[in-house]
């Protein structure tokens, strides 16, 4: 599956370089900001002004995200490692990169997150995502919702191996870890836009029940539903992969066989209570006497 075209800058870093140590640092500026606001009060400052202020931050513009510390993230292990560099500014909006930036410490010449289980590809989106508000490829603009995705011209129309749907999945999981639930939303809509194969769905749906837990309904109730749906069909298409897919992970085969159970269970619950409606009595015509 081809990367996105996402154009971020790159940096290699000496083996020497050093990275900074925890620091219990900021001390000092919190001590002023206490001395300065006690002093306002006693020499009769406003302090219903000095709240308005306080409720009321300076906005941060681009600009000052763009003057904040590079930040290297490194991707992958061993030969396949990859380096990938963002403002720190950016990437603290993620409570992951919050806790992880904290360990620097302010004279850190080096600031290197290490990320060796995750995707290239899904954190090039993510990095992305940061800086644009969305990721290759786009939704495309439709009043009802239901339109797809920009082509990718490295894809084909429809994903028979499950890659796109992979792509975004990858998005999704990396999203829960980072905690942010915006592009977790964004990449779970994307997903049901993509035209794919009964092959493609089951590569899918193995991805989805290997690395989402068992009380993310969000995800794994569409597939679910999915196959609940269509089983008749797609199972004689992907038989096999089917079968290993329900050994594999039991939960899966389990999911959809409570979701055809149910939608029977509905079925018959709306039969009985179109049997036991009250039909209209009509009077017969009486003869003319």
């Amino acid at each position: 599956m081809a990367d996105p075209q996402v154009h971020i800058s790159t940096g290699e870093t000496g083996a020497n370089d050093s990275v900074g140590d925890i620091e219990m640092g900021g001390d000092e500026g919190v001590e002023s900001v206490e001395v300065e606001e006690t002093a306002a009060a006693s020499n009769g400052g406003d302090v219903a002004e000095l709240s308005q202020e306080e409720s009321n931050p300076p906005r941060t513009t681009f600009i000052d995200y763009l003057k904040s510390p590079i930040v290297e993230l490194l991707i992958g292990t061993g030969d396949h490692q990859t380096l990938l560099t963002a403002h720190q500014a950016l990437l603290t909006r993620s409570p992951f990169f919050v806790n992880a930036i904290t360990k620097f410490s302010e004279s850190a010449t080096s600031r290197r997150i290490p990320l060796p289980m995750e995707s290239l590809d899904a954190v090039g989106c993510f990095l992305q995502y940061l800086y644009t508000g969305e990721y290759f490829p786009r939704k495309l603009d439709d009043a009802r919702d239901t339109a797809g995705l920009e082509q990718d011209p490295d894809m084909p129309s429809i994903d028979d191996t499950g890659d796109q749907l992979l792509k975004h999945a990858r998005v999704y999981t990396l999203a829960d870890k980072l905690g942010l639930p915006d592009l977790k939303t964004l990449s779970h809509s994307k997903i049901h836009r993509i035209s794919s194969t009964a092959s493609g769905e089951i590569a899918y749906a193995r991805y989805v029940y290997a690395h989402t837990p068992s009380t993310d309904t969000t995800i794994r109730k569409p597939v679910a539903s999915f196959w609940g749906q269509r089983s008749h069909v797609l199972r004689h298409e992907a038989e096999k992969e089917f079968k290993d897919m329900c050994l594999e992970f039991p939960e899966f085969g389990f999911d959809v066989l409570s979701f055809v159970l149910d939608a029977k269970e509905r079925r018959g619950t709306e039969r009985e209570s179109r049997a036991e409606e009250p039909k209209s009595a009509r009077k017969r015509a009486r003869n003319a006497v």
